[in-house]
């Protein structure tokens, strides 16, 4: 209750609806009780007038105006929406000097990250779609309007506060869905209507963002997505000797940041199968099908004549046109071991546009392919002939580094960077970053700066992490299967022994007592048997009644 002011935007979400209708009762109902003013704005949507029948049937492109807001018809799926924007207009009628309210009716909204149209953003962004897909014909009209625009509106209705309660908050572009080419949500892109702002035009002075509209200013909005959703292309180059591992460390990059790994074999390979493909799939009348058939001839007859390799203008020229591609603008890129020389990262990243009549380092260069970063890895001369000896015989041939080729490239490459011009030199005239290896590369870096991996990749990994812990738990559960058994061998083991030793210590026990009993069985033989002999002898023969007595009172005479 302490704010003048409440908005309530309902153009994302059905569920602000409730909300909404909600808050503006609230306010109605205690308005009595305000001790001033206050203003309740409802940002709604055009699809509130998206089955509204044409003003004229004789001129279907005659525009409806706000002025006319009474004759719209709603959308199925927006009846709920018409119904609030009425509701709200209804309770702003009560007492206008202490509770006024307006309806917004905005266009779909484009602009600072997009939210309708980021599907077609984020497919063009992605660049894994030949072609976005467009529903319908496509020739329906979509009214739009920047987010700035439509902020600036509800900034002018609460600070000029005009007659009108109701509304239209649009571009003055009437673009239909084929030239906008987006899609998010059916219901909103297949409405086709031709919308025109009367009551913004007459009553406020707005300096408008995006007048004209989307298609128009699709730069500018196209660099807000990038800026808001911080889908800035990652650009890294990555320098060094032959062998001292660039490749790896560029694989592990690509990996983290998912970036398009440019290397020079690839790109050539790529750029001579595109031109052939295009050599035998066109017009040989066409303009720039003849430049295809030239470039193609130029860098066949570049690569007989040097061997197998490229001059230099038409390597920079066939790297440059890959950095200029969509794929490495949008996502960025990882040049792995080139430029090598001065001369050539001068040639690769300048921008003749930007260089003309400027012979500044730092004015004349192509900001959208100059890399944001280098990694300069660098190893003794030693080191690099060791690893190479070591590599496997198939990664020796693909690299071609026999010794003496691998021996004449290490030479160009230190020649090339004993000069006071030097590739890193050139790097840091620009005032790139130079990072060496020994510091945390992807902590200089930063975190990644893309959508991150696909709902495929992600089920993959998941299946990976998976297979990774049923592989665990099974080698975890055989590791502790034979130690099972080894404890079991080892019990077994432990328990002859044992049974062994018993046996022994038993049988020294009974010779022991052999031993040890012997003149004892010698006395009771001689001495103690006869004599009890004979006197029980004599006790059979009596048959006392206690035979003990009769044996003590009656002692067998001894024998001498």
């Amino acid at each position: 209750m302490d704010c003048d002011v409440v908005i309530y935007n309902i153009t994302q979400h059905a569920e602000q609806l409730e909300e909404a209708l909600w808050a503006v009762s609230a306010l109605h109902d205690k308005m009595n009780h305000f001790s001033g003013p206050k203003m309740f704005i409802l940002v709604s949507t055009v699809m509130t007038w998206a089955c509204s029948k044409p003003i004229d049937p004789d001129d279907p492109e005659l525009p409806f105006t706000d002025e006319i807001f009474w004759r719209r018809r709603a959308h199925p799926n927006f009846k709920h929406h018409i119904d609030l924007e009425k509701r709200v207009v209804k309770m702003g009628k009560t007492n206008r000097k202490l509770f006024s309210t307006y309806v917004v009716a905005s266009g779909l909204q484009y602009g600072m990250g997009e939210q309708i149209f980021h599907f077609f953003f984020k497919t063009s962004w992605l660049g894994q779609e030949q072609r976005v897909p467009v529903f319908g014909d496509g020739k329906n009209i979509v009214p739009t309007v920047h987010i700035k625009d439509l902020a600036s509106v509800v900034h002018n209705v609460i600070e000029h506060q005009p007659k009108p309660y109701y509304l239209l908050a649009v571009d003055q572009s009437h673009n239909t869905m084929e030239e906008i080419v987006k899609v998010m949500e059916m219901d909103s892109l297949q409405v086709n209507l031709r919308l025109e702002a009367v009551h913004i035009k007459e009553l406020f002075s707005m300096e408008w963002s995006c007048e004209s509209g989307l298609v128009e200013n699709m730069e500018q909005v196209v660099e807000e997505f990038r800026q808001t959703r911080g889908m800035l292309p990652l650009r890294v180059c990555v320098v060094g000797p032959p062998a001292v591992g660039k490749s790896s460390v560029c694989k592990q990059i690509c990996e983290h940041y998912r970036l398009h790994h440019i290397t020079l074999k690839e790109t050539i390979t790529e750029t001579i199968a595109q031109l052939e493909f295009v050599g035998n799939n066109s017009d040989p009348e066409a303009e720039n099908d003849e430049l295809a058939a030239d470039l193609l001839f130029s860098l066949k007859e570049s690569m007989e004549q040097n061997g197998g390799l490229l001059e230099d203008h038409l390597l920079v020229k066939v790297l440059k046109h890959k950095l200029m591609s969509n794929p490495c603008k949008n996502q960025g890129f990882i040049l792995d071991g080139f430029p090598k020389t001065y001369e050539q990262a001068k040639e690769l990243f300048s921008d003749e546009e930007e260089s003309e009549g400027d012979t500044s380092m730092t004015s004349g260069h192509n900001r959208r392919i100059t890399p944001e970063f280098v990694l300069v890895l660098d190893a003794s001369d030693s080191f690099l002939r060791d690893r190479v000896m070591n590599l496997p015989e198939r990664v020796v041939q693909e690299q071609n580094y026999e010794q003496d080729h691998f021996l004449q490239k290490l030479i160009r490459y230190r020649e090339a960077n004993m000069e006071e011009e030097t590739v890193v030199n050139f790097f840091d005239e620009l005032d790139v970053s130079l990072l060496y290896l020994g510091k945390k590369i992807f902590d200089t870096l930063g975190p990644p700066r893309n959508y991150g991996r696909s709902i495929e990749e992600v089920k993959k990994e998941e299946r990976r992490k998976v297979e990774e812990r049923m592989r665990r738990e099974e080698q975890e559960r055989a590791k502790e299967e034979r130690n099972e058994e080894e404890e079991a061998r080892h019990r077994a083991a432990r328990w002859d022994e044992w049974t062994k030793h018993l046996e022994e210590v038993r049988q020294q026990e009974e010779e022991l007592l052999e031993v040890q009993s012997a003149s004892m069985r010698s006395y009771l033989m001689e001495q103690v048997m006869p004599i009890l002999s004979r006197g029980l002898m004599e006790c059979c023969t009596a048959r006392p009644h206690d035979p003990v007595d009769f044996l003590v009172q009656h002692p067998a005479p001894v024998t001498p």
